[in-house]
């Protein structure tokens, strides 16, 4: 985290240094300073941000999706700040098993859903705030790999359902780490 906010402060300002430009007919020079090319700078990945975006984009099935996401309750938001690689995977992972079982439900798909998921650690007020936004398409493939299947019902996964399923995958993955 240094590391990127040392390099988004330094960003194009004389810190990272820079090159000359003149123009040959008037003689006029302009000073472009260098970017810092971390993933992390609104001001230099912009681009890059958008090429990942329209990959993501890309590999979208044809399907509607639903849009789910996973916190991280208060109390646990200090230990995943100090121990992210363990906390961020229990996360991803809890988020992920509790979707996949759901989706196996004959009632809600009876298949294998597909997850596309990305974490975010701070809130738009800039609080520490871990979360996992997921993309779940409205179906999945049947057991026979086959076939499509479609979602029986409106809501892909009913609230209730989903949160109680996380929290239990999360507690047995935790108990699992070297933090509990």
């Amino acid at each position: 985290h240094r590391h990127a906010l040392r390099d988004i402060v330094d960003c194009r300002t004389p810190a990272l240094g820079g090159h000359v430009y003149e123009c040959p007919a008037c003689a006029c020079e302009r000073y472009a300073y260098h970017s810092c090319r971390n993933t992390s700078c609104p001001k230099c990945c912009h681009d890059l941000r958008r090429a990942w975006i329209e990959k993501r984009r890309a590999e979208l099935l044809p399907v509607p999706y639903s849009h789910v996401t996973f916190t991280l309750r208060d109390e646990l938001r200090s230990l995943a700040r100090s121990h992210q690689r363990e906390m961020y995977g229990v996360l991803f992972n809890a988020a992920a098993m509790s979707l996949k079982r759901l989706g196996k439900d004959p009632r809600l798909i009876g298949g294998e859903i597909g997850i596309l998921a990305m974490l975010h650690t701070w809130s738009q007020t800039l609080v520490h705030h871990p979360h996992v936004h997921c993309m779940v398409p409205y179906g999945g493939i049947a057991p026979d790999g086959q076939r499509w299947l479609e979602a029986k019902a409106r809501l892909i996964v009913p609230p209730r359902a989903i949160s109680k399923a996380f929290r239990g995958c999360f507690q047995r993955l935790l108990k699992r780490t070297t933090l509990y």
